[in-house]
């Protein structure tokens, strides 16, 4: 514990030094474990732009993205994990489906 507290104030000065904003230094009371995830190269390309554009380590951008996702389709008291596709409502169907059909074919004579 003395190790953690002594690298965020160590932090903290340093901010103070740089003239950084507090709001961005974001601190875990949590023990955390290493894991490895491999991404796709343009997925990882992007993630470090973004990371970059942001001043924040790719694995916040990682941990943010899992909270919101176990946020949104967290696992509840079963333990399985419900995924709903996304529901739009686009107003009424103005066209029959033959009257769809004939448009759509009407160039392929």
């Amino acid at each position: 514990m003395r190790i953690a507290v002594g690298a965020f104030f160590t932090l903290w000065h340093s901010c103070l030094e740089k003239k950084i904003d507090s709001k961005h230094i974001h601190v875990y009371n949590v023990s955390m474990q290493k894991m490895q995830i491999l991404f796709p190269e343009p997925q990882l390309a992007q993630l470090r732009r973004i990371a970059s554009s942001q001043d924040r380590p790719v694995s916040e951008l990682v941990r943010l993205a899992v909270d919101f996702w176990l946020s949104r389709y967290g696992a509840g008291d079963s333990g399985t994990v419900s995924e709903q596709p996304p529901v739009y409502s686009c107003g009424e169907v103005l066209k029959t489906s033959q009257e769809l059909r004939d448009t759509a074919y009407s160039d392929q004579v």
